[in-house]
Formats: structure tokens, C-alpha cells, sequence
């Protein structure tokens, strides 16, 4: 018989869990709004809450304690596709699609900040309210959605985490890409593995922003066409499959998704909310689409109309640092690339078996060996696809890949936009007209992105 989710047993006993794990009670409202309590303690969790807020704990610390859940969702989305399709973006279009960007990481910030207040405010997982809320098979089809989205992001994780390596180390790309998913599902099966990821997430995304930051500074772009392109929305002729990629990577629904997954992890509680949007949700939505706009102003002024049609390659783009840092500019990116593609490996793969686990009913927590398997899957998918697809050219895989990611995703944007309306569960947190506007403009977006795919490929 399936476990019983660990979110279950939280919704069948709230007092109990709430006080075993809880170092503040939790607060009612005014109008004795139902908060959701503290996650359920497990190995991965019992170390990992966020400590109790006081007078004697600076604003600085507090806010250092609460950074995690956002910043694993902003590295799922900061993956190689993400860096493959911005290169291809600035050395064919110039400045022309960071619009596109700007636009993605608003949206994002939205539909991210909508699952966090529905994974604080409701008594079980995201999956688990739906089924409650709109039915078994819609849960059901949620979870099955995301992780088939994971199988396609795992492709491109793959591929550039091989990729990656092979530019600083040389060798088969192949080779580096199984070794790669080797090391990741060593720290995905390791004791307190939430606790693990996130540290290693934000090293990784910290060493992302150095190596991008520096490549953007030297290259010099021209940032007032840079900044009349983020402003200025144009869609250049022929851009096709890869206008579809960058939005299906910038704003990624299923990654949105699961933060509400991840606050839960981290034991978000509803008088945590405010301070957790300043120190975590904003910085870790933002900060990738910052990167991902510098990585395009780079391309543009180094590599524009290099490649041809096709554009320019990773090869040619991990040379920009050459004529100042010599070998080692080369290595500076290559080790940013190869952040980029293990942080969104980690992410990708704890989200896709923790939600094919919960859509099923296997429960939801990490510590579970069935949502561990599923982990295991994702990275066996991508490693698998690597290896039969050698020959193929890696960019178009993974930008192939990417755009094949926004299929699923209205089903997700719907979902999380009925879910923070509801007004029975949200209570003070639901969604005010301001963000059902921005919800309604996500909606409409990743429509017309599923039609650009359509057409595009048919």
C-alpha cells in the first residue's frame, strides 16, 4: 500500500504537529483565519526550519536564515537552456529580446510569490489541495505535468552539466555528463538532503552571478540599447523556437510551482511571510533574470552575427574573457556554465520526484524512498537522452528541449492562480487585484507562447 504522506498526518493532527515542531506559535488573525502549521518533522526537515524571529537576532541575520526556497527555484530556472538560448539570443538578435527577460522575471515573481502563500497558508502540499480543492484527478494531472517537464529540463541539465566540464577539464562531454549525475544523486541521497541542496544552490548561484557579473563588465556592452531592448518590446523575424525557450525558461510555471514545495521544506509560517518575499522570494526570482539580461548584453557586443544563421556556439562565447584574463577567462565561464547546469540538475530532480510522488499519493517529503526514486529517474532520463543523442548538436537539444517545457505549463498558471483565490483558504493572503492582474497578463503569455510552438514547429 502507498505511505501516508507526511502532509496528511499534519492536516489529521495540526495541534500536535504544530507544537512538536513549531518554536513560535503559530499567530491567528484577527478573524481566526486558519494558518497552516510548521512542516512535518522528518530527517530533512527538523534542522532546516527557519529560527524563531526576535529582538536580540539582527534584521541581517533573520533575513540570511530565511534565504533558500526562492533561490532553488531561481537555479532551476538559471540552467544551461536558460544560458544557451540567451548566448543565442545576443549573438542573432543583439539587445532585442532582454525585453523578453525583463518581462519573464516579473511574471515569475508573481506566479512564485502565489504558490509560496498557498504552500504557507494550506494544511497539506500544493498537489494535496488540489485534490481536496478541485479533485483527485486534477492533483493527479498536476504532479504528473511537472514531472514530465522535469524529464525535459533534465535533458538540458544534462547536456550542459557535461558540457560544462569538458570546456575547463577537456574530454568527452559524455563522460563528464554521467560523472555529473553520479555526484548529484550522491547529495540527493544523502541525510538532511534539503539542508544539503539549498547550501549547495546558493554557492552555486553565488559563483554564478561572480562569473556572469565580470563577463558583463568586460565586454562592455552598449547598455542604453540594452536598456531600450528590455523596455521596448520587438519580435525579430524568424526567432521562432527560441523566443518559445527563453520564456519557457525565464518564466518557468513548474518551477513556480514548486516554491510552494519548497517554503514548506524550509517551514515557512504565515507571520514569516513578509520578511521571507524581502530576503528570499525577490532576490531569488530576480537575480536569475539579472543574469540572464547580462548574459545576452555579453553576446550582443561580443559575438552579434557570429555563427550565421545558427548563431554563435558556447566554444565561441567562453572566450570573451580571453584578451583580459587569458586562459583563465575561459575557465571563469566554463565553471559558471557548469554552476549553472548542476544547480538546476539538483533543483529539477528534487521537484520532479517530489511531485510525481505526491500526484500519485506516495506522499511528498524527501525522506521518502519513493520520491527519492523518483529523483533518481529524472537523472537517469537525462543522463540516458545524453548518450543516445550523441552526435547531436548540444544547443539545439537543449534549446529543443526548453521549449518543449511550456506544454504543461497553463495547466500550472491556472492552477496556482484558482488556488490563491480561493478565498475559504488563502484568508488575508489571497490574491489582491493587482496580482490577479499580473496573473491574467502570465496567463495570456504562456498561451501565446504555446501557440508560437505550435506554429513554429508544425
Amino acid at each position: 500500500m502507498p505511505e501516508s504522506s507526511p502532509t496528511t498526518r499534519d492536516t489529521a493532527a495540526p495541534a500536535s504537529a504544530a507544537s512538536r515542531t513549531s518554536p513560535i506559535p503559530v499567530p491567528r488573525s484577527a478573524s481566526s483565519i486558519p494558518t497552516r502549521g510548521a512542516a512535518p518533522h522528518s530527517d530533512d526537515t527538523a534542522h532546516s526550519e527557519v529560527p524563531a524571529t526576535g529582538p536580540r537576532r539582527s534584521t541581517f541575520i533573520r533575513y540570511l536564515a530565511m534565504m533558500g526556497p526562492a533561490f532553488i527555484v531561481g537555479a532551476w530556472q538559471f540552467g544551461p537552456g536558460n544560458l544557451v538560448s540567451a548566448v543565442q539570443a545576443g549573438s542573432l538578435y543583439t539587445y532585442d529580446l532582454i525585453w523578453v527577460i525583463a518581462l519573464s522575471t516579473l511574471l515569475m515573481l508573481a506566479f512564485a510569490d502565489m504558490s509560496i502563500r498557498v504552500g504557507i497558508m494550506s494544511s497539506g502540499s500544493l498537489v494535496e489541495t488540489i485534490k481536496k480543492t478541485l479533485g483527485k484527478p486534477t492533483g493527479v494531472a498536476a504532479g504528473l505535468g511537472v514531472f514530465s517537464i522535469t524529464l525535459c529540463f533534465s535533458v538540458g541539465n544534462a547536456v550542459g552539466s557535461g558540457l560544462g566540464l569538458s570546456l575547463v577539464l577537456g574530454g568527452s562531454p559524455v563522460r563528464w555528463t554521467l560523472a555529473c549525475t553520479v555526484l548529484v544523486a550522491a547529495i540527493m541521497f544523502a541525510r538532511q538532503a534539503y539542508r544539503i541542496i539549498e547550501k549547495v544552490v546558493l554557492g552555486i548561484v553565488a559563483l554564478m552571478a561572480f562569473s556572469f557579473i565580470v563577463t558583463a563588465i568586460i565586454t562592455k556592452p552598449d547598455w542604453i540599447a540594452a536598456g531600450t531592448g528590455a523596455v521596448v518590446p520587438t519580435i525579430p523575424n524568424g526567432v521562432g523556437l527560441l523566443l518559445v525557450a527563453l520564456v519557457g525558461t525565464n518564466f518557468s510555471l513548474n518551477a513556480a510551482f514548486y516554491a510552494g514545495y519548497a517554503s514548506r521544506e524550509r517551514g515557512l509560517r504565515r507571520d514569516q511571510y513578509r520578511e521571507t518575499t524581502i530576503a528570499d522570494t525577490i532576490p531569488g526570482i530576480v537575480a536569475p533574470g539579472i543574469m540572464t539580461a547580462l548574459v545576452i548584453a555579453a553576446s550582443a557586443a561580443v559575438l552579434s552575427g557570429q555563427g550565421g544563421p545558427e548563431g554563435a556556439t558556447l566554444q565561441q562565447f567562453s572566450a570573451v574573457l580571453e584578451p583580459l584574463a587569458g586562459e583563465a577567462g575561459r575557465t571563469i565561464f566554463a565553471l559558471g556554465f557548469f554552476g549553472a547546469a548542476v544547480s538546476a540538475m539538483i533543483a529539477n530532480a528534487t521537484a520532479g520526484g517530489t511531485l510525481l510522488s505526491d500526484g500519485l499519493g506516495f506522499g511528498n517529503r524527501l525522506s521518502s524512498w519513493r520520491v527519492r526514486l523518483g529523483v533518481l529517474g529524472v537523472l537517469t532520463i537525462g543522463a540516458t537522452v545524453t548518450v543516445l543523442a550523441q552526435g547531436t548538436s548540444p544547443v539545439k537539444l537543449i534549446i529543443a528541449a526548453q521549449a518543449l517545457t511550456v506544454v504543461v505549463a497553463p495547466l500550472l498558471g491556472i492552477l496556482l492562480v484558482i488556488l490563491s483565490n480561493n478565498r475559504g483558504l488563502m484568508g488575508d493572503l489571497r490574491n489582491k487585484w493587482w496580482q490577479n492582474t499580473a496573473a491574467a497578463i502570465g496567463i495570456v503569455a504562456i498561451f501565446a507562447t504555446c501557440y508560437q510552438l505550435i506554429v513554429t514547429t508544425f
